[in-house]
């Protein structure tokens, strides 16, 4: 869907990916280093999560108690080619440039 959104933005912004617009995916994947721009992208910790995931289960089909709250994992923002810093506001009362 990134991808798609950067393509988009290059068709529609003359200043495209990331000056006109900034696109961050999600999940990562090894691939969406390498495009162009490379993505930005919230990676998951997904060994972390997987291993909660079975120790639920495997608590659940011993018969022990499983806690019944959500689990909170700390997603990891990793920042690549596809983001820029936000342009700097005009102060109300000075002319834009153009």
């Amino acid at each position: 869907m990134a991808l798609g959104a950067i393509r988009a933005a290059r068709q529609q912004s003359p200043r495209g990916v990331p000056l006109g617009v900034s696109v961050v995916g999600y999940d990562d994947s090894p691939l969406v280093a390498f495009t162009d721009p490379p993505l930005t992208t919230l990676r998951q910790p997904v060994q972390a999560m997987g291993t909660a995931a079975v120790r639920a289960l495997l608590d659940a089909i011993a018969g022990r108690p499983v806690p019944s709250t959500e689990y909170v994992f700390r997603p990891e923002l990793v920042v690549r080619g596809s983001t820029a810093a936000a342009p700097t506001p005009v102060p109300a009362g000075v002319p834009a440039r153009r």
